[in-house]
Parts: structure tokens; C-alpha cells; sequence
């Protein structure tokens, strides 16, 4: 059950997001202080904001509604998670500038990856 409502609320979080930003790619502008100058780059944010978060959310959602693919939605959630959480903190000690959407976002990727290896490690192994 702690599964599903995780899967569920990842699916509440990055679902929408990743099509905000699919949408509208210059809302980046203000929230996170990214912008694009060429079509090429609202192309590249779309694709990196929107397709790939969107696809995030996508699985936790099967997650939810297809027990089988619970496992799988969990490990790319750890696993994207702990880049994405990874890079963030490193680029933070490199560049600083830690604001208020870098620190929202590090606290839900980490906490996503604490969360996620926890019920990974609840759960029975995989038959194989």
C-alpha cells in the first residue's frame, strides 16, 4: 500500500510538471531561471523539462495501476532521482547560488531516493 500512494503521489508531481514545462517551456524563465534564445533550445526544454519528466510520471502512474510494473516505476525513480539529485547538489558546491527552486528540487529528489531505496527494500526480490 506505501507503494501505490508513492507511485501516486510521483505520478501527482512529475505528470503535471513535465507537461507544464512540455507546454510551456518558458515558464522556466522565472520558476528556475532557465531561458532559450533559438528554437532549438525550447525544443531541447520540452524534451529534458517535459518529455523526460513526463515519462517519469507516466511509469509511477503504470506503477499505480499495474502491480507488475510497481518495481520498475520504483528503480527509475531511484536511479533518476539520484542523477538528477546528484548533479543538482554537485552544480550547487561548484556554481552556488542555491535558491529557493534548487533547494525545492533537491529536497524532492532526495527525498525521493531515500524514499524509494526504503521500499525497495521492503519489498520481497523479483523472481527471475
Amino acid at each position: 500500500m506505501a507503494t501505490r500512494i508513492f507511485l501516486a503521489l510521483s505520478a501527482l508531481i512529475w505528470l503535471p510538471y513535465g507537461l507544464l514545462c512540455f507546454f510551456q517551456p518558458s515558464g522556466l524563465a522565472e520558476s528556475a531561471g532557465v531561458t532559450f534564445t533559438t528554437a532549438t533550445g525550447a525544443t531541447e526544454l520540452r524534451a529534458m523539462y517535459g518529455g523526460l519528466e513526463i515519462a517519469i510520471g507516466a511509469l509511477a502512474l503504470a506503477g499505480v495501476l499495474r502491480a507488475a510494473l510497481a518495481h520498475q516505476a520504483l528503480v527509475l525513480l531511484l536511479v533518476a532521482c539520484a542523477g538528477l539529485g546528484g548533479a543538482r547538489l554537485i552544480g550547487v558546491a561548484i556554481d552556488g547560488g542555491l535558491s529557493s527552486y534548487t533547494g525545492m528540487a533537491l529536497a524532492l529528489e532526495l527525498g525521493t531516493v531515500a524514499l524509494t531505496a526504503w521500499l525497495l527494500r521492503r519489498r520481497a526480490p523479483l523472481a527471475v
